[in-house]
Parts: C-alpha cells; sequence; structure tokens
C-alpha cells in the first residue's frame, strides 16, 4: 500500500499528497476527468485537441515549456477516452514553478484564434501521419466504429474525421474548456519529496483562488447488446493480412473486468503463451499474436490481434485464433498458469513502485474512479481469481454472436 493524505479545496480541487523523502524530484500530476467520451458526434477529437492548446501560453506564462526546463523540469500529457493526465518532472526545490505554470493554465489559457488555428494545424498533420499514412494507421477508427453502435468509444481520442478537427471554432473551444477545465472536475496529486504542508499551502496558493464551476455532465449513450457477430473487410497497402477481433467486457471495477483481464494474460502473455506457442511457433498462420484489453471505465474491448504470414488470409487465421480459445477454456485451467499471472503481476507492480511518477498516476486514476486504493483492491483480485471464476466469465464474454471482427487485408491491386 502506498502511504497517500487526502484533501479537498473549497473550489472543488481534489489534492492527494504522496510523500517520500528518499526521492530527489517531486511530480506534479493533474488528471482533468475529461476523454473523448465526453465529446458529441461530429464535434470529435476536442479533448485531444485541448490537451495541445494547453502547452501554449496563459496569462502568465509566455512559453510554458521554457518556463518549466528553466529550473530543470520536464512535462507531458496524454488523452484516453475518459481522462486527460497533464504531468510534470522537476527538483523538489522549484516545487512551486510547477504549481504556478498549472494553475495559470487551468485558470486563464490564451485560447487565442491564432492559438487555435496553430494547434489545428498541428493535430490535422499528426491525424494524417499516424493514422493515414501508416501501415494498419486507421485500425482503431474501423475496430472502434465497428464494435459500437451509440457510446462514445466508437471513435479514438484523436477524432473520428478530419472534417470535426477542421470544424472546431472558438466558442467550442472555449465552451469545451468551460464545462471541463475547472478545480472541481480534476484531481491534483503532488508526490516525491514533498510534505502535505507544503503541498496544502501551494495549493491554496495557487489554486485556491480559482473559480467553482458546476455544469451538466452529458448523458452518454448506453450502448445496446450486441447479438449477432460483426464483420468488416479493409483493403489498404499492407505488408501482410492482419486480423483484429473484438468482444464487449465489463467496465473497470464491475464483475468480469478483472476476469476478462486474466484471460487476455492467459492466452497472451510472454513467449510461451498458448496464442504464441500454437499459433506462432508451431503454426504457419500468424507472425504475431496477442491478446489485450481497452481497460475502459464504462464497457470496453477484450481484443485479440495479429498479423498473418505472407499470403495468408485473416479469415484462414481466424479458424485457427478461434480454435486455440474454445479448446483452452473447454478444459480445467491450471493453478500453476494462474499462479504465474499472479506471479507476473506481482513483479510488474513493484517495477511499478519504484518510479514516483508511476504512483502519482495510479494514484490520480484510481481516485479519479473513486478511491486511490481501488488500484491495491483491483490486483488482489486479480490476483485470487479462481479457475472457475476465469471460466464462467469466458463462457460469458467470448462467444462469437459477441464478436466484431476487422479482417485487414492487403490491397487487391
Amino acid at each position: 500500500m502506498l502511504n497517500y493524505q487526502t484533501f479537498t479545496l473549497d473550489n472543488g480541487l481534489e489534492v492527494i499528497v504522496h510523500e517520500d523523502p528518499s526521492s530527489k524530484i517531486a511530480v506534479v500530476n493533474l488528471l482533468y476527468k475529461v476523454g473523448s467520451r465526453m465529446e458529441e458526434e461530429g464535434k470529435t477529437g476536442l479533448a485531444h485537441f485541448f490537451e495541445h492548446l494547453m502547452f501554449g501560453s496563459s496569462a502568465h506564462v509566455p512559453v510554458f515549456d521554457r518556463e518549466l526546463e528553466r529550473v530543470g523540469g520536464s512535462c507531458n500529457a496524454f488523452t484516453s477516452p475518459d481522462i486527460t493526465n497533464y504531468y510534470m518532472t522537476l527538483p523538489s526545490s522549484n516545487l512551486e514553478t510547477a504549481f504556478w505554470l498549472e494553475s495559470d493554465r487551468m485558470g486563464f489559457p490564451s485560447l487565442t484564434e491564432k492559438t487555435i488555428e496553430t494547434q489545428r494545424k498541428v493535430v490535422i498533420e499528426e491525424y494524417k501521419q499516424r493514422y493515414l499514412n501508416q501501415p494498419y494507421g486507421d485500425v482503431w477508427h474501423h475496430l472502434r466504429g465497428l464494435s459500437y453502435e451509440k457510446h462514445p468509444y466508437r471513435w479514438p481520442t484523436i477524432g473520428e474525421k478530419i472534417a470535426d478537427i477542421e470544424g472546431y471554432t472558438a466558442e467550442l473551444v472555449w465552451g469545451f474548456y468551460e464545462r471541463h477545465y475547472h478545480p472541481g472536475n480534476a484531481i491534483l496529486v503532488v508526490a516525491g519529496n514533498v510534505t502535505k504542508d507544503q503541498v496544502a499551502r501551494l495549493a491554496n496558493k495557487w489554486f485556491g483562488p480559482l473559480p467553482s464551476k458546476t455544469s451538466a455532465k452529458p448523458s452518454l449513450a448506453m450502448e445496446p447488446v450486441q447479438t449477432t457477430k460483426r464483420e468488416k473487410e479493409v483493403y489498404a497497402q499492407v505488408p501482410t493480412d492482419a486480423l483484429y477481433k473484438a468482444y464487449k467486457m465489463p467496465g473497470k471495477g464491475a464483475p468480469g473486468y478483472v476476469e476478462a483481464d486474466v484471460m487476455t494474460d492467459l492466452l497472451g502473455s510472454g513467449k510461451s503463451s498458448p496464442l504464441e506457442q500454437r499459433l506462432v511457433k508451431q503454426g504457419n498462420l500468424f507472425a504475431s499474436i496477442g491478446a489485450y484489453i481497452t481497460g475502459s471505465v464504462d464497457p470496453g474491448l477484450l481484443i485479440f490481434s495479429g498479423k498473418m504470414e505472407q499470403g495468408i488470409g485473416a479469415r484462414e487465421a481466424e479458424e485457427a485464433l478461434q480454435e486455440v480459445i474454445v479448446d483452452y477454456f473447454s478444459q480445467k485451467i491450471a493453478e500453476e498458469s494462474l499462479q504465474k499471472i499472479t506471479n507476473q503481476g506481482e513483479a510488474m507492480k513493484a517495477y511499478e513502485s519504484i518510479h514516483v511518477l508511476t504512483r502519482a498516476m495510479n494514484l490520480a486514476y484510481f481516485a479519479h474512479l473513486g478511491n486511490p486504493d481501488l488500484y491495491w483492491k483491483e490486483f488482489e483480485e486479480k490476483s485470487f481469481c479462481s479457475p472457475e471464476q476465469i471460466s464462467f466469465w469466458a463462457r460469458q464474454l467470448l462467444s462469437e454472436e459477441k464478436a466484431s471482427v476487422l479482417y485487414y487485408q492487403t490491397s487487391k491491386t
């Protein structure tokens, strides 16, 4: 268990302090409870776009990165379907600089027309380079759109299409800021060589004056239960065919979530996994194969994905994959296999605990889910999954009528 202390400012900002006197640095992690799931169709990609805007200037900070680099710090951020997360590391002696910078861009961003247009060009170029001009780059556009009919998870974080990004107006951008970028919609974690008293003083000084805002959260469309298998064929100039098979799974914290996570570990974790051994080492269809989950707050996806050997079709490969899945879960799961997954989890948890930044991120994310202690609860639940639990949820989730399959194939031309 990590030691941490919490308090909440009058304006609603939740603050978590993780003291680690052995560290020479301080980490400031600011999580906003907004991701692409909070967007509307036709206006997608705004959460990611706003992440870019936040690295420009603010009322009292002409160049964000320059001010942080002057005190020996570094920063970055990421946007997911569920959250936007900003983080920086710097010498603990310069901690106040981080508070100044983060509070200024929360309260006084410079969302000028020039800034919006500059970042629009940057994001559109990113869209083209990463999603249109890379082999298999648009997989998530196709797979999400196939797997979801109603829920906002049906588009990727960068946006559903370039036209959405081209259509952002200053009014739309400011409206997004007003709804989501305020103390009551954020969680601040400060970790490392810091003290609670120090953090409390700085939080009140820099974030305390920012006004509290209340805004109604959008009512997210509930995804209807899938009752028939969905398929989509895509042809592109790619080296080999690829297969992406997705199943709906429970959201984080819901019954069945950790069991789905364990399923993918059992089938696809490491060189000795059944998928690797039967489909890659001993087979002649797959060049590579893996299994993973999206880890979403709302019901997400359990995914099997692989690249085929030259000349092998994705549909042929799917038959071999399905045979492995059915064979594995039709038998009793060995306790030794579960113990191996538990050991791997403990090793990963130990590795994560070494890094102050990772600890800060975990505290922020699970606080967003309701309580920082959920991190350890999830780990414990995963460690104590029984073979019977895994088999039960495999029968519930891995049925063909609930599958969405993307056959990404080499172009016929």
